[in-house]
């Protein structure tokens, strides 16, 4: 059952031959594997106890979670007898959802469909669950249905993982040094350091994952067979400087070390080939190590992580088998620990959440090092991961390998409008919500539109995948990242429970409070997976009720507002109002910049109940985020 879709044909512009060129064979390419995977784990049982219940705009399906699984296929039928088929939410790669319940947007009122639920592991989907059911979407009637969300303060607080600060994603390193006129004619080099310190010190990014330690900019093969590090050392103390430290991916080939050196991937010529001497491999992956404790210092890079290679499981990033991308690994692995054990090695770094049980049983089968697994997905939650590593540790009686998705986003596709939209701020929130406790981070790719994988972005708002534009502006996803990271700087969290139609599926919430109890944060969004919706759907807005409990009785509360949604901190829709071409013009750029805020709004104050509790109705549009602070007054 095919799970990664092929990407849909993109509007390539005319004038530039090479990219569209580029563009064309990516498309073509992008979603084939680079060889038959290996055996996966054993199969699972087929869920039971699925129930669908028909909603406004949307069919809830729940299940009883399986042990082990990774997560669930959701299949849909226009009859009880089938064929059942994935339910393709247009995230342009895997479908499956990491636990239940999931919601059926894709749907027309009135009329019904059938499901069945099947178990995902990395050995693809399992048996379907024995007995379709069936459920119906209704239409709104009289407004959009109210949903209440219950906040405990009284709770003692819990630690809030910050999976979404450890490390984010950007385009490779060597835009910090780049030294032409960039699109729009900006500084890029200026423009993408200024980037990086912004998702620094507003979303608190620590690591930032970029391609290409070995691009010929950065390492250069001397005539003696040595190699010299220099380009490197320049843009790593230019991350360095701005507070940031690096994910060294060791790729991609140099080429006097590839055995197809003519063989590339995106604009810039990375070179995707398995090595002509792995023996030369090992000592690349050494010498880059030495280099990198002699000059940054032993202490320092032993707190680095070091990921091999990018996506061999698609044969546009590698052109052996998966069995010669374990052998890529454990030469790697092996000659970065020679040099110093405590530096953290891991991989596949695949694509669609694939060959991570594969490296793992190899690194068992073998006792290779491996201290973290890390994989890809995009336009989905991540999936659970936890079933693989613990069986690992188990079973080699060794660390359980961390679990890092070092690429995440609301879709793989370049120049995709969705990037630019309101609709990816709640995908963000669900997606950091499903990995709190799954993961140890996922990582958002990317920082910064400059960009130049397929090409150099051909407008302001041209889909690109940064969370800010080229002049960086802050787009909707990254308000959302801001607002999590607000929420976190209030203290421990605190439940938050959602009660309603389409809770913990389209309105899902999380909340915190400070260790004095006087700050109360709630974060509240409404959102779904289906990309069919990018502009809204009346049938999905709802109205939340933000109940908080465990207050001083008869103490007075200030409330603060801020929203993220069509009308709110969505900078594109500022430029549409412009009537905004291709770039702006100096006056443009004034008015964008000063609209580039999200602004708070102060509501009524209120005053807790003699049980403690204050009530505060907010519209939550889909899609829409609302960030409420109620702040002890009296």
């Amino acid at each position: 059952m095919r799970i990664h879709r092929e990407v849909e044909p993109m509007t390539v512009d005319p004038r530039t031959t090479e990219s569209h060129a580029a563009r064309l064979d990516w498309e073509r390419r992008i979603g084939r594997p680079s060889d038959t995977p290996l055996a996966g784990t054993a199969s699972l049982p087929a869920p039971v106890g699925v129930v669908a219940r028909g909603g406004v705009g949307h069919v809830l399906l729940s299940w009883d979670p399986v042990p082990e699984a990774l997560g669930y296929l959701v299949l849909r039928s226009d009859s009880r007898e089938g064929p059942f088929e994935p339910l393709d939410h247009l995230g342009g790669d895997v479908l499956a959802v990491p636990y239940p319940p999931y919601a059926d947007t894709m749907t027309e009122p009135g009329r019904t469909y059938w499901y069945r639920v099947t178990t995902w592991t990395d050995g693809g989907a399992g048996e379907p669950s024995a007995e379709p059911v069936s459920g119906r979407a209704g239409e709104p009637v009289g407004g959009p249905p109210r949903l209440r969300v219950a906040v405990d303060a009284a709770a003692d607080p819990a630690q809030l993982p910050d999976v979404w600060r450890r490390m984010i994603g950007a385009e490779h390193f060597s835009l910090l040094r780049w030294d032409g006129e960039g699109p729009g004619g900006a500084d890029v080099a200026a423009e993408y350091a200024e980037a990086l310190r912004i998702v620094r010190e507003e979303i608190g990014v620590r690591t930032v994952r970029a391609h290409g330690t070995f691009l010929p900019e950065n390492v250069r093969v001397r005539e003696d067979g040595s190699f010299d590090f220099g380009g490197l050392d320049v843009t790593y103390d230019r991350l360095l400087a701005l507070g940031l430290r690096p994910v060294v991916e060791l790729s991609f080939m140099p080429r006097e070390l590839a055995a197809e050196p003519g063989s590339t991937v995106f604009q810039y010529g990375a070179i995707n080939s398995v090595p002509a001497d792995w023996e030369r491999w090992g000592e690349l992956c050494r010498a880059v190590t030495v280099h990198l404790r002699e000059r940054y210092g032993a202490e320092e890079v032993a707190e680095w992580e070091f990921e091999v290679w990018n996506e061999a499981n698609l044969e546009v990033f590698w052109t052996g088998t998966q069995a010669d991308y374990h052998r890529l690994y454990e030469v790697a692995a092996r000659a970065v620990k020679g040099v110093d054990e405590r530096i953290r090695v891991g991989g596949p770094a695949s694509a669609a959440a694939g060959w991570v049980g594969p490296l793992l049983e190899h690194c068992r089968a073998f006792d290779v090092p491996i201290d973290f697994v890390s994989t890809h997905t995009y336009g989905n939650a991540p999936l659970d991961f936890r079933p693989q590593t613990r069986s690992f540790a188990e079973a080699t009686g060794r660390a359980e390998p961390e679990i890092l998705w070092t690429e995440w986003g609301v879709t793989p596709t370049h120049f995709h409008r969705v990037n630019d939209s309101a609709f990816a701020a709640p995908f963000v929130l669900r997606g950091m919500k499903a990995a709190l406790s799954s993961t140890d981070a996922l990582a958002y790719w990317v920082a910064s539109d400059h960009f130049e994988e397929l090409g150099w972005p051909p407008r302001l708002f041209h889909g690109g995948f940064g969370l800010l534009t080229v002049g960086n502006l802050r787009k909707p996803r990254f308000w959302a990242l801001a607002l999590l990271t607000r929420l976190a700087g209030v203290g421990g969290r605190i439940p938050a429970l959602v009660g309603g139609d389409g809770a913990d599926a389209l309105v899902e919430a999380l909340a915190t409070r400070s260790p004095d109890g006087a700050t109360v944060e709630a974060l509240v969004w409404n959102g779904t997976l289906d990309q069919s919706k990018i502009e809204g759907a009346r049938a999905l807005d709802r109205i939340a009720d933000v109940v908080v409990s465990g207050l001083a009785p008869g103490a007075r509360y200030a409330v603060t507002s801020r929203r993220v949604d069509r009308g709110h901190g969505d900078i594109h829709a500022v430029w549409r109002d412009l009537d905004g071409g291709e770039w702006p013009d100096g006056e443009q750029w004034e008015k964008l910049r000063a609209a580039d805020e999200l602004t708070s709004e102060r509501l009524p104050a209120v005053v807790a109940e003699s049980d403690g509790s204050v009530i505060v109705p907010v519209d939550l549009p889909m899609p829409g985020i609302r960030s409420l602070t109620f702040t002890r007054l009296s």
